[in-house]
């Protein structure tokens, strides 16, 4: 069983999305005295790469019945 549900997985995957738009409208920005950095976009495609792992594992838990399969065959000439 996958730790993480599908759905969970799509929407980290879309906060993580919505974060590299944030980040690729503007590095950083100052209003008078303050001054907004954003997050690394190296570190937001990591986790985008990430989420997106998870979602296609938690997709293909949910295709296969939910665990993986592994068959074991002795071939014997008698």
């Amino acid at each position: 069983m996958a730790v993480f549900s599908k759905e969970l997985c799509k929407q980290k995957l879309k906060t993580w999305l919505d974060a590299e738009e944030a980040i690729a409208t503007g590095q950083s920005y100052q209003i008078g005295n303050r001054t907004l950095t954003r997050a690394d976009l190296k570190q937001v495609r990591e986790q985008m790469e990430y989420w997106a792992g998870k979602l296609a594992q938690a997709e293909a838990e949910e295709k296969q019945g939910g665990r993986n399969r592994a068959y074991r065959a002795v071939i014997r000439d008698v």
